[in-house]
């Protein structure tokens, strides 16, 4: 339990920085290295569950020889390897900061600088985007992010440590590089996607009661944020994703979702929540306090049931 609570306070202080040789960066290296030699055979479909599986598996093999090694030379350099491993998994330093740097830009009135910053976090065009619509897209992106990168690396760490961790992050890692629908991916990312899918089921559930339970505590709508995550959710084309974005929406009483483009491509979106406020640049700030006490609690929370049980 302690370590844990290490490992998210590391976080908090030190992120993930550029220089730093992060496990994730070495994932998402492996991924593009046997995708160049994997991609375009003819059995595509195959060729993706085997990048998966050698992925998944290198992810929990060096983490667990790392945890193992560790151990060999004492219980402080285990649990060094422990909370630094665990501490990898984690994001709450970088959505934060990178959530922050978008409301700095439009406070300053500095659309474009605002846009380049939202760029970083989202895959969708954002050279156009309104002000209003970078606003949204920057709540969308951290409600997604807090089940994603905060609450479900949590999750497997209580139920599985380090190990269980990293391959999530291994599964997440490979959604994000090759579980696209579009036609180079369709069939060779397919199995990356709907494991990714199952593996965020639980978390993205319990990412939007958290949303619900912080926005209570912030004196935020917490009602709405149930309602709309119970009448929008199920809109999203992800099975999860709709979760969280759609308990933000009505936690914040904005609109989400709508028209966005994918490199140059125009796709429909669906609308989630009633968009009784303006999206403006504040909003962005409740959103990343919602989801910083959001993680507070999914901690708290981990730390209360191993206790108990």
């Amino acid at each position: 339990m302690t370590l844990i609570l290490y490992s998210y306070i590391a976080d908090l202080l030190f992120g993930d920085p550029q220089w730093f040789p992060h496990p994730v960066r070495g994932i998402a290296r492996l991924v593009s290295f046997l995708e160049q030699r994997l991609i375009g055979r003819r059995l595509e479909r195959l060729s993706g569950m085997l990048l998966v599986t050698v992925v998944v598996g290198v992810s929990i093999g060096c983490t667990y020889l790392f945890l193992r090694a560790a151990g060999a030379f004492g219980v402080f350099w285990r649990n060094a390897a422990w909370v630094f491993s665990s501490y990898t998994t984690l994001a709450v330093n970088d959505l934060l900061r990178h959530g922050r740097a978008v409301f700095l830009a439009l406070e300053q009135k500095d659309i474009a600088g605002a846009r380049e910053k939202l760029g970083l976090i989202v895959g969708r065009d954002t050279r156009n985007l309104t002000s209003a619509q970078v606003v949204a897209a920057a709540v969308e992106t951290i409600a997604e992010n807090t089940s994603d990168g905060i609450v479900a690396p949590l999750f497997y760490l209580f139920i599985g440590g380090p190990v269980l961790a990293m391959a999530y992050k291994a599964v997440n890692t490979l959604d994000s590089m090759i579980g696209h629908r579009d036609e180079r991916y369709r069939c060779f990312g397919r199995f990356a996607a709907r494991l990714d899918d199952v593996m965020n089921f639980i978390p993205a559930r319990i990412s939007g009661i958290l949303i619900s339970l912080a926005a209570f505590m912030l004196k935020k709508d917490a009602a709405n944020a149930m309602r709309i995550m119970r009448r929008d959710a199920a809109k999203h084309p992800s099975p999860n994703s709709g979760v969280p974005e759609a308990a933000m929406a009505g936690a914040l009483n904005i609109q989400l979702g709508g028209t966005r483009r994918y490199d140059g491509q125009v796709y429909a979106h669906p609308f989630f929540g009633d968009g009784g406020k303006d999206a403006r640049p504040r909003i962005i700030m409740q959103a990343m306090k919602i989801s910083f006490l959001s993680s507070v609690l999914m901690v708290l929370t981990g730390v209360l049931w191993q206790w108990i049980f």
